[in-house]
């Protein structure tokens, strides 16, 4: 806020934190469900102790009697306890009532007032008074529980108010009127951070409308927000959807960061603290521009798919392998095998699934798929029944400069994967591809081609009958995920945190975007619906130009491009593209099962020929013998066209 240092705020809101936290841990001690549910004992005992007071007065003496008076009370005490239980009103979290929950303490009322009746009946005490009693009985103990609650709720809340006017906190306004936005509203209620201020929509609705008493601000013209947004001091405007955030990049979004206004997203449910009903909006990224609405896929095909399985994930803590881990630990897999050679980045995978999957059975395995001899101990200790083979050398300008480890990991590994998939009868092996495969224009690109082509031959050499084998061997490509290790997004957050400038190589370059759990889903919907000796490319959508990206970030960031932060262009590295291939173009595929998945039409390879061509270019590798080596990779890929004039010739 204005005039106050930071560190003063962030102080503030520690203590304020800590007193809610107090009052919550002292209301989970002292209101807890035995307390409770003798509270509502006391409560409904109560109630028939006043009704017989009530109408003590217009009983005659004969009818009120010490007999009435004890078996009404027993059986008051005795139906209580029980139908308390029963219908668990113990159990109703207070400061969350809702009307539906008003039903179970009706039940509670009834049913007791209608034991009693039915008891003092059989006991000869019936007289016309005894309906009379026993439906106000049920009035007085209805009202007397949910009354009490009511105050609970209403001493909650003045405790929570006063709190956040002692406090600091930011004014809010939540986007959209959706269920997911109003039902921010409760999420948010016991934050100290944040006051929902009203709700704002892109509407030309001129009513005024209130939600749970807050105002809805329509507007129809980005023109009309310094009116909604700085008339009232709005700190940050919340999202509930992507969707939304998406739909108003260039509106909302693009506003708030010219004038220092935070765009904050809902989070999912997974992140609200435990036992709290606490959400922790984080600022929206660029992430939750780019994405599209989630894919369908067929979750309980591929959980039956998975269920019970020994999978194998080589890669296993890289960007693509450590989400498909997360993913497959999600699909009561029997046992999940982590192989990787990164030592640090296998450290922390593993100590995320133990702390998110604790009844999980991993292990972690350090190795290199370049040694035969410790792929085989893996295979041969752990006999996986599908392997998802994501190791691999993927950066572009790295692999042109080290073209032989290139071969040796992409190629000679791949191989070396698939032959021990071969030899352990694997049911299935998974091989992650890239779009950088499509007519590849570097060595990378070159080397993942050259993958596909052996695990494809070798899948139809078995399939014909021409090589031993069970597996079935299923290739999926996609381009450029976000927010993976070493790619574009997390370069420009480190670039922006420094003050600039912003590297692009080029203008007018651009890239297909996925996001990593996206293409993980359909790299699990392929691997389960795939009968084998296919290539699978999915649809990545459309394409974003870098220097398009570059800026987003900076305004995201609370910047200006090329006044606060510069953007500086660098020129096109060796071997790359300016422009993706299209991989899911109907002319160069085929429909599958699925909108976002078609199915490549590729040259089909000789095993044999090809298996020889990897012996080849493992001894040169070896050798580093690089003209050599590369001259070979073209004569083997004729569309390979290297765009670095190192190997064009």
């Amino acid at each position: 806020m204005p005039g106050r240092n930071e560190a003063t705020i962030m102080k503030q809101n520690e203590n304020s934190m800590a007193q809610r936290l107090t009052f919550s841990s002292i209301r989970d001690k002292y209101l807890s469900g035995k307390v409770i549910a003798t509270l509502d004992t006391l409560l409904s005992l109560l109630a028939s102790f006043i009704v017989i007071i009530i109408v003590k007065d217009l009983l005659s003496d004969k009818f009120y009697s010490v007999r009435l008076l004890i078996a009404y009370m027993s059986t008051s005490l005795v139906s209580s306890i029980v139908f308390l239980y029963v219908f668990r009103t113990y159990r109703i979290i207070i400061r969350h009532l809702g009307v539906k929950d008003l039903i179970p303490f009706g039940c509670v009322s009834l049913a007791k007032s209608a034991v009693i009746l039915l008891t003092l009946s059989l006991m000869g005490m019936y007289s016309n008074w005894l309906m009379a009693i026993c439906g106000l009985d049920f009035l007085v103990t209805f009202f007397f529980l949910i009354g009490v609650r009511l105050a609970m709720i209403i001493t909650y809340e003045l405790i929570n108010r006063k709190t956040q006017e002692k406090y600091e906190y930011q004014r809010v306004l939540v986007y959209g009127t959706s269920d997911k936005s109003v039902a921010t509203i409760v999420r948010l209620q016991n934050s100290p951070h944040y006051k929902i201020i009203g709700f704002l929509e892109r509407s030309d609705n001129k009513d005024d409308l209130s939600i749970d008493r807050l105002p809805v601000f329509h507007f129809t013209d980005d023109s009309q927000l310094p009116g909604i947004i700085l008339a009232r001091g709005i700190d940050a405007v919340l999202f509930s959807k992507d969707i939304e955030a998406q739909g108003e990049e260039d509106g909302v979004i693009t506003f708030c960061s010219k004038h220092k206004v935070r765009t904050l997203i809902v989070p999912g449910v997974d992140e609200m603290i435990e036992g709290q009903n606490i959400i922790k909006p984080r600022e929206i990224k660029v992430e939750d521009l780019l994405g599209r609405q989630e894919i369908v896929i067929s979750l309980d095909e591929i959980r039956d798919n998975f269920s019970g399985k020994v999978v194998m994930v080589t890669g296993a803590a890289g960007s693509i392998g450590s989400e498909l881990v997360r993913q497959l630990a999600g699909f009561g897999v029997k046992q999940l095998i982590l192989f990787d050679n990164a030592e640090t980045p296998m450290h922390n995978i593993r100590l995320e699934l133990e702390d998110k999957f604790p009844g999980l059975d991993f292990v972690p395995v350090i190795g290199d798929v370049r040694q035969i001899p410790r792929l085989d101990y893996a295979f041969r200790k752990w006999r996986p029944q599908v392997v998802f083979h994501a190791a691999a050398y993927k950066h572009v300008p790295l692999m042109e400069e080290n073209p032989c480890e290139a071969v040796l990991v992409n190629v000679y590994g791949s191989r070396n994967v698939a032959n021990k998939c071969i030899e352990y009868g694997v049911e299935k092996m998974v091989m992650i591809s890239t779009d950088k495969a499509v007519n590849p224009t570097n060595i990378m690109g070159c080397t993942k081609r050259l993958a596909e082509i052996y695990v494809q031959s070798l899948g139809l050499a078995i399939e014909r009958g021409q090589h031993e084998g069970v597996t079935k061997f299923v290739t999926t490509r996609f381009g450029n995920v976000l927010g993976s290790n070493g790619s574009v997004i997390p370069r420009f957050r480190e670039q922006i945190a420094k003050g600039g400038p912003v590297t692009v190589t080029h203008p007018e370059i651009n890239r297909f975007f996925m996001t990593i759990p996206e293409a993980c889903r359909l790299v699990m919907e392929a691997a389960t619906m795939s009968t084998g000796n296919q290539i699978f490319v999915f649809d990545m959508g459309k394409p974003v130009k870098i220097a398009d990206l570059a800026r987003r970030m900076i305004m995201l960031a609370g910047f200006t491009p090329d006044r606060d932060i510069k953007i500086e262009y660098t020129g096109l590295r060796p071997g790359e593209k300016l422009y993706e291939e299209v991989l899911s173009d109907k002319e160069n595929t085929l429909p599958a099962f699925h909108q976002r998945i078609r199915i490549a039409k590729v040259r089909e390879y000789a095993y044999d020929d090809i298996n020889a061509t990897i012996d080849r270019l493992e001894t040169l590798s070896r050798a580093v013998e690089i003209p050599e080596m590369v001259a070979l990779m073209k004569r083997t890929v004729p569309e390979f066209k290297s765009e670095n004039p190192r190997y064009r010739d």
